[in-house]
């Protein structure tokens, strides 16, 4: 295998985008996810947003990534989360 260059450069702000069905169980359980690998997240750097229809609840969140591992981490820990619907 060839060890190929990371295309971000670490720490770096990284975007993350959590979509489910709106209920205040998804979100404690999105943010309690998020929490364990950034455990000094910023609330600031926090949004929710409603879906036109009220259908989808998206939460996005800037964390301070320290490492691609700490990404990978979090992004696998988000896909096994119940009510997780779609990850971006």
């Amino acid at each position: 295998m060839v060890n190929q260059p990371e295309l971000l450069q670490f720490p770096t702000d990284y975007p993350i985008k959590v979509v489910g069905r709106p209920s205040d169980e998804f979100r404690a359980r999105v943010h309690a996810i998020v929490l364990r690998h950034v455990p000094l997240l910023d609330a600031e750097r926090v949004t929710e947003r409603l879906s036109k229809n009220g259908n989808f609840l998206s939460i996005s969140c800037v964390i301070r990534a320290e490492s691609r591992e700490q990404v990978v981490a979090l992004a696998t820990d988000l896909k096994a989360c119940e009510g997780v619907l779609m990850i971006l």
